[in-house]
């Protein structure tokens, strides 16, 4: 007993070493195993640390009947949990093997397990009856066969394997015959004939023993009777009848017709048909057979997946005193057709499904058979929609659905999966089972504007809480991770200031300040009105941001643009070497009656005698604080309206002589400069300049004096003293106000390198200054060239200046004072350029850099 446990343990041992290579952990155990045996280390051969057993909950699935086997939880190991009788389990089928399922979770996967229950030599042959009377004539002839039932085994293999021997007797022997190439059906055989009266009963035993170690046996008791008399038995037209029948085929169906003769008359002759030894012996529920006719019908139907073959034996027996008998055999075979549908059953779900799995995440287990055998049981599996779901087969039968594909809740929210089988036959049968697969929603969708960049125009002077613009952003996430609320981002939000009230009323302000966004709405609202020489390009971010975890945000950017109005009259700037005269009533009142402007004070000019035509006497200089056609300004000259000595520079300001000069022109002369924009309606201011004509040297004396002295002293030689002191005290006023310039150099340059960056202050490209006028109005351009600078970005400096377009000339050659001067144009670009390229981003930059230096 020890030797076949041994041998037991290492034929266990092999078939698992040969299951893991293969990919398929399989086990061996013999039946009738004690309770407690162990089977297989199963957690250790399927790669489970120490302890992993039992926290990822190692068990076996419930198949349908007892495995008689489970799982240990402390050890992982397989044990035998209940009597294993292999006759019970399997019957004759070889080899017996248990297919089980073993599942883990953290994360869930299923392995498959075989287990082979090996047989042992537990059971003895067994003989349909103890006794076995049989009649036989005395008139057999040697050679005569009477077949007799043989034992039959419930091992299998060479525990099965049945020898049969028959005590001695010198009328009788035994021959074995094979039956279907592996069952042995015992014969008597008539070896010598029979005497009734010396022998009447010949009372054999036949023994039936089986192939194991150690061999079993069983016996029966032969009573043979020799019955004298009839001495010629039915004989049967052929000894095997082959019959094969489809398992659809209906109770009454015809299987065949036995047909045997007796050689005798009258009542010895008339024969009866009788069906004995049914292999298996449910056969008999199966057939009938006709007693008279011989005709064998069904009784019940047949199934192939049951039973797929029935042996049995039909005897001929004679009416003769005593009565004689014959026997044939008859093979019943039972072909498949395709009645069984394939079955799909889910064995294990996990929805919902988050759509940020990865892709080889099982979702289901799903377990698929069909009954029937060849190519009828061939199952093919599928899943429709293809996508994102597929199948894979882990083992003959088992199926998980996996994705394939990533998931995305957006677009598809539930799937409507279905698991299609269809097997082999034909007509093929199918079958289908649902599964409805929800995905669950994570926050991978961050809110989106419509657009990156929203440009607004707003007109200046607008109403405080006046609504500029409306954002929305799309979030396609559920519930809080798709609610966006707005709001404005300081971190890449402000304003540029550009007041020509200086650095203490301007500078760097936040767009919170302007401008506020409903957070729920996203609606643009101002908080105050916009003033386009205070502002003239709001750039900031607004960020929507959802309610997920982690929160998720988008960011667009919004340029708002002021658009200028004409709300600003031109200013007039007081002229180098010229002073206000105390009494410009007159002025004023030729202003008022014209409905003109503003006048300034009178302001003073010199010109020699004999001065030639087009020499400069004096610049009017003004600025508008608007920009464009409402800042670009022209010159007129009011007063007086007939045809003088002076003439005014239509776009450049300059006073210059119309002719050359004479005594009949008169000492001084009063006149009357109007300067208009071009806006709609135009805004105007007036200026009243006193051009005082002397001698040449004069002139140039009262060019270099700024006092009201010099003033005073008009017409009166001054001494070469007064002159020297005048010069004194230019050149000092020169020093100190380049000394000035260099420390105000100095000053901005520390303060753009140290100051904190501003923020966004211009779109996606480099802000570039276009100067608007047709000629070029040099203080409105130079008054805004301003760098505008990104918060991450390097300073931005640019400016553009067009060449002055002017209008087309009249026919014939145009009059002097029409076109510019090329130098006095070249020196305004040359000092607007210098301005431009030497500024940094400093709030001290916010006030207006002056007009131009003429």
């Amino acid at each position: 007993m020890g030797e076949r446990w041994c041998a037991a343990v290492r034929v266990l041992v092999l078939q698992a070493a040969w299951a893991l290579a293969g990919g398929q952990v399989r086990y061996s155990v013999p039946e009738e195993a004690k309770a407690g045996t162990v089977v297989g280390r199963l957690a250790q051969d399927l790669g489970l640390e120490a302890g992993e057993a039992e926290a990822r909950r190692l068990r076996l699935v419930a198949q349908g009947r007892r495995a008689s086997v489970e799982v240990s939880g402390a050890s992982g190991a397989l044990v035998v949990s209940s009597r294993l009788d292999r006759e019970e389990l399997c019957a004759k089928s070889a080899p017996c093997a248990l297919r089980l399922e073993v599942l883990v979770e953290r994360p869930l996967r299923v392995f498959h397990v075989e287990l082979e229950v090996t047989d042992i030599n537990d059971n003895a042959p067994i003989f349909p009856a103890a006794r076995k009377n049989l009649s036989i004539a005395e008139l057999s002839v040697p050679g005569s066969r009477f077949p007799l039932e043989g034992a039959s085994d419930a091992d299998i293999g060479v525990n099965a394997q049945l020898s049969y021997t028959l005590s001695p007797s010198e009328h009788f022997s035994l021959d074995l015959q094979k039956s279907n190439g592996e069952n042995i059906e015992p014969e008597l055989v008539l070896t010598k004939s029979l005497d009734r009266e010396t022998i009447p009963v010949h009372r054999l035993v036949l023994s039936a023993s089986d192939g194991g170690r150690p061999s079993l046996t069983g016996t029966m008791e032969l009573v043979i009777s020799v019955v004298d008399a009839n001495d010629n038995a039915p004989q049967f037209n052929q000894s095997v009848y082959k019959v094969q029948l489809p398992e659809s085929a209906a109770v009454g169906t015809l299987v065949t017709r036995v047909n045997a003769s007796d050689a005798d008359e009258g009542l010895n002759s008339e024969v009866t048909y009788a069906a004995t030894n049914f292999i298996p012996p449910g056969g008999r529920d199966v057939i009938f057979i006709n007693p008279k006719t011989g005709e064998i019908h069904l009784t019940s139907a047949l199934d192939f997946e049951e039973v797929n073959v029935f042996n049995f034996r039909i005897e001929a027996r004679d009416h003769g005193t005593p009565s004689l008998s014959s026997h044939c055999k008859v093979v019943l075979e039972v072909l498949d057709v395709n009645d069984n549908a394939p079955e799909v059953r889910v064995t294990s779900l996990s929805v919902p499904v988050s759509e940020d799995a990865s892709v080889g995440t099982v979702v289901a287990l799903l377990s698929v058979s069909d009954r029937d055998s060849g190519a009828n049981g061939r199952v093919r599996c599928w899943v429709w929609p293809a996508s994102p779901f597929g199948l894979e087969a882990t083992f003959a039968g088992s199926y998980s659905l996996v994705l394939r594909e990533a998931l995305d809740r957006e677009r598809v929210s539930e799937y409507e999966v279905e698991v299609r089988a269809e097997d082999g036959g034909a007509p093929a049968l199918r079958a289908s089972r649902g599964l409805r697969v929800p995905v669950s929603d994570v926050n991978d969708n961050a809110p989106a504007f419509s657009q990156a960049v929203y440009t607004v125009l707003a007109r200046e002077n607008n109403a405080a809480g006046a609504e500029l613009a409306r954002l929305w952003a799309r979030d396609p996430d559920e519930a809080g991770n798709g609610r966006v609320s707005y709001s404005v981002w300081e971190g890449g939000a402000a304003a540029v200031s550009s007041s020509s009230s200086g650095a203490g009323a301007g500078g760097w302000r936040p767009a919170s300040s302007y401008v506020s966004v409903d957070a729920e709405s996203g609606r643009v609202w101002a908080l105050q009105p916009l003033d386009y020489e205070e502002l003239q390009v709001l750039q900031f971010e607004v960020r929507a941001v959802d309610a997920g975890e982690p929160p998720l945000c988008g960011n667009a950017t919004v340029q708002l643009f002021v658009l200028d109005e004409n709300d600003n009259a031109p200013a007039l700037l007081p002229a180098a070497g010229s002073a206000p005269e105390a009494g410009g009533a007159a002025g004023e009142a030729a202003a008022a009656a014209a409905g003109l402007g503003s006048v300034s004070d009178t302001l003073w000019a010199w010109a020699a005698w004999g001065a030639p035509a087009g020499q400069v006497v004096a610049k009017i200089r003004a600025v508008d604080a608007d920009s464009g056609y409402n800042a670009w300004l022209r010159y007129e000259l009011w007063e007086p309206r007939a045809k003088g000595p002076f003439r005014v520079g239509l776009y450049s300001g300059e006073v210059s002589t119309a002719r050359a000069l004479d005594e009949a022109d008169g000492p001084r002369h009063r006149l009357l400069i109007v300067v208009r924009d071009h806006g709609e309606p135009a805004r105007s201011a007036t200026a009243t300049l006193s051009v005082s004509l002397v001698e040449a040297a004069e002139a140039a004396l009262a060019a270099g004096s700024s006092s009201s002295s010099s003033r005073a002293a008009l017409g009166a030689e001054m001494g070469p003293g007064a002159a020297s002191a005048a010069t004194n005290v230019w050149l000092v006023v020169a020093i100190c106000a380049v000394s000035s310039l260099f420390l105000l150099a100095v000053v901005l340059y520390g303060a753009s390198r140290w100051a904190p960056r501003a923020a966004v202050l211009s779109g996606p490209g480099p802000t570039t200054l276009v100067c608007a006028s047709e000629v070029g109005s040099w203080s409105y351009s130079q008054r805004h060239s301003r760098s505008l600078c990104v918060a991450d970005g390097a300073a931005k400096s640019d400016l553009m200046v067009f060449s002055p377009n002017f209008p087309p000339p009249p026919p014939g050659p145009a009059p002097k004072d029409m076109q510019p001067e090329p130098s006095a144009l070249l020196d305004t670009v040359s000092g607007s350029v210098l301005l431009a390229f030497n500024l940094t981003p400093s709030p001290n930059l916010s006030r207006p850099l002056g007009s131009s230096f003429l």
